[in-house]
C-alpha cells in the first residue's frame, strides 16, 4: 500500500460529517445495538467477541467463497442440466444482494423462487432454455437487479408475480424496467405486484393526517408516471387471446383490478395486491395468506417486520414439505423468529438482513483502514446507531437472533451485505458467540449476485452461476394469437391479406426526417434492411 492509504487517524471535516451522516439516515444497514438509546440492558451480559476492524487491503475486494464455488449453473447453454427443476424442487436466485449505494459486483436487493417440474416451451420442446417453472416469483426489486435476471436468462413472462416486502426504492426501483419493457420483452399478460397496505403513520405536518403510503397507490401514480413510455411501445402487441384468468386459483385476498385503463389481460396492465400488514395469522387465521396455488402447490404467507416504518413485511413460501422465509429488511424481531422455527418444525432457507457495525461502515466509506476520532466522527457514528436502532440487524444481533430459532434453519442465508472476505470473517467472529453450531458454508452463507441454491428434501446444493457479461436479451417465447396493438394501420400478410399491423409510426412528427433518398440526387441516406 501506499503510505497515505496507511492514515489511520485522520480527522472528518463537518462537511463529510454532513454527507455521510445523510446517507446514513436514507436507510442503510448499519449500526451496533439494537436497543433504544433510553433503555437499558437486563439479564444476560450480551457477549463480547472483540471488535473487529477489517484491513484496507486487497481482501476487501474479493470474496472467496462464491469464488470458489465449485458448482456452476450456466442458465443460458442449452445442455446444463440444472436447468431443468423435477417435481418438488425449488430453485433460489440471488439477483441483487446489496445495501444501497450499489457496488458494481453487487446490485440491490432481489431474489428469484421458481417450482418445478419444468414446463417446456411447445416451439422448442427440446431446448430447455426456453422453458419456465410451473410457478415462479420475484421477491423485491432494486436498482440494477434487471440487467442480472436478463444474463440469467430469465424472461419477462416468468417475472409476472413480483412480492415488495417494503416500498424502499432498493427494494422496488427496478419495477419501472420491468413494469415497461415486459410486453416488449415477451411478457402478454398483466404485471402482479404485492405489498403491503399504507403504513397509519400520522403525518407530523398535516393535512393530510394520513399519507396514501401503500402499494396500490405506489402502482396507480407509477402508471401514471410512466404513461409516454407505455405508449410510445404501445404500436407494438402486448396481449394474446389465451391468457384467460389464470389469477382464479391464485387464492387472492383481493380482487385483482388494474389500476389504470388498460384490459385485465394486458400486459401493460399493472394490477396490486395490497396486503394488511398488521396481519400474521394469528390463531390460525388465514388472513395472512397472499397467495395460495393447490394446482402448483405454492403457498405464500406475510407477517409484519421493524424497518423504519410500519408496513414492511417478510414472506414465507411454502411448496410441498419444503419451506422459504425472505424477511426483507429489519431489526431483530420475533415474527421472523416464529416464522423460522414454523410451529417446531423449521424451515429449509431463512434469508435475513445483516448490517455492519456503524465504525466499519464509517471507515469503509471513508477508504480509512481504522475508525478515526474527533466530534463529527462521533457524530456521524450516533447517527449510523440511530439507523441501526430502528431498522436493521447487525453482526452480533443477527447472531442472537439465530439464537433464538429452534430447530434451526437448513440453511441460513444473510443478504442486503457488502459482502466480502474481511466484512465476513469480522461477521462471523460476532454470530459464533450467540450461534456455537454455526458451520460456514454448510448451514450458513453469505449471499453474493448470482448465487443459486436448488432445494430438495435431500438436500441444499450452492451454486454460483456463469453468465455472459455483454449477453444479449432472454431468449423469448411467443404465446401465439397476438392482439391488434393500440396503435396500429393496415397491412398486407404473405398471402396478400388485408391485415391489422402496428403502426410505428402513429405518435411521431416525421417532417424533419432525413429522408431515405433523396429524390433530387437519388442518394441514400440508409437502407430499409439497415446496413
Amino acid at each position: 500500500m501506499s503510505e497515505p492509504e496507511k492514515t489511520t487517524a485522520k480527522k472528518v471535516t463537518r462537511r463529510e460529517a454532513l454527507k455521510l451522516s445523510t446517507l446514513a439516515l436514507g436507510g442503510l444497514a448499519i449500526g451496533s445495538r439494537v436497543i433504544r438509546g433510553d433503555q437499558q440492558c437486563t439479564g444476560t451480559p450480551c457477549p463480547d467477541p472483540g471488535k473487529c476492524y477489517p484491513d484496507e487491503t486487497d481482501d476487501t475486494q474479493k470474496y472467496t467463497y462464491f469464488e470458489q464455488m465449485t458448482n456452476i449453473y450456466q442458465p443460458n447453454e442449452q445442455d446444463d442440466p440444472n436447468i431443468v427443476l423435477n417435481d418438488g424442487e425449488m430453485r433460489i436466485t440471488f439477483l441483487g444482494t446489496m445495501v444501497p449505494p450499489v457496488r458494481r459486483a453487487q446490485q440491490e436487493v432481489s431474489i428469484f423462487v421458481e417450482v418445478g417440474p419444468w414446463v417446456p416451451d411447445p416451439n422448442h420442446p427440446n431446448d430447455p432454455r426456453y422453458g419456465r417453472a410451473s410457478d415462479s416469483f420475484v421477491f423485491d426489486c432494486g436498482s440494477g437487479v434487471a440487467g442480472n435476471y436478463g444474463a440469467m436468462n430469465i424472461q419477462y413472462s416468468r417475472m409476472d408475480k413480483i412480492f415488495l416486502t417494503h416500498l424502499h426504492a432498493d427494494h422496488m426501483s427496478d419495477l419501472t424496467h420491468i413494469y415497461c419493457f415486459g410486453p416488449g420483452g415477451g411478457r402478454f399478460s398483466p404485471l402482479y405486484v404485492w405489498g403491503p397496505s399504507p403504513s397509519g403513520v400520522k403525518n407530523p405536518k398535516a393535512p393530510p393526517k394520513y399519507y396514501d403510503d401503500g402499494t396500490k397507490a405506489l402502482c396507480k401514480h407509477l402508471r401514471e408516471a410512466l404513461r409516454w413510455c407505455t405508449e410510445s411501445f404501445s404500436f407494438q402487441a402486448s396481449a394474446h387471446d389465451g391468457y384467460g384468468k389464470p389469477w382464479k386459483k391464485w387464492g387472492l385476498p383481493c380482487d385483482p383490478v388494474p389500476v389504470g385503463d388498460d384490459p385485465p389481460d394486458d400486459g401493460y396492465a399493472l394490477v396490486p395486491i395490497e396486503l394488511d400488514w398488521r396481519k400474521y395469522g394469528k390463531d390460525g387465521k388465514k388472513d395472512n395468506v397472499a397467495y395460495d396455488n393447490a394446482e402448483t402447490g405454492v403457498k405464500i404467507t406475510h407477517f409484519p417486520v421493524i424497518h423504519c416504518r410500519k408496513g414492511s413485511i417478510g414472506y414465507k413460501l411454502e411448496y410441498k414439505g419444503l419451506t422459504m422465509i425472505f424477511t426483507g429488511d429489519t431489526k431483530p424481531e420475533y415474527m421472523s423468529v416464529n416464522a423460522a422455527i414454523n410451529g417446531n418444525n423449521g424451515v429449509d432457507v431463512f434469508i435475513h438482513e445483516m448490517g455492519l457495525p456503524p465504525e466499519i461502515w464509517a471507515f469503509k466509506n471513508l477508504h480509512y483502514q481504522q475508525p478515526s476520532s474527533g466530534p463529527q466522527w462521533d457524530i456521524y457514528v450516533n447517527d449510523m446507531k440511530t439507523v441501526i436502532n430502528s431498522s436493521h440487524s447487525p453482526f452480533g444481533a443477527f447472531g442472537y437472533i439465530m439464537s433464538q430459532i429452534n430447530p434451526k434453519p437448513r440453511l441460513t442465508v444473510a443478504t442486503h451485505f457488502q459482502a466480502a472476505d474481511d466484512t465476513v470473517a469480522c461477521a462471523k467472529k460476532s454470530i459464533l458467540p450467540h450461534w456455537p453450531d454455526m458451520q460456514w458454508g454448510e448451514n450458513f452463507i453469505v449471499a453474493f449476485d448470482l448465487m443459486v441454491l436448488k432445494v430438495t428434501q435431500s438436500a441444499i446444493t450452492q451454486f454460483k452461476a456463469e453468465v455472459p457479461a455483454f449477453g444479449f436479451s432472454p431468449l423469448i417465447t411467443n404465446p401465439g394469437n397476438l392482439k391488434t396493438p393500440k396503435y396500429w394501420t393496415w397491412g398486407v400478410d404473405d398471402q396478400g391479406n388485408k391485415v391489422k399491423v402496428g403502426d410505428a409510426y402513429a405518435q411521431i412528427d416525421t417532417h424533419t426526417e432525413l429522408k431515405e433518398c433523396d429524390p433530387v440526387t437519388q442518394n441514400c441516406n440508409y437502407r430499409d434492411d439497415g446496413y
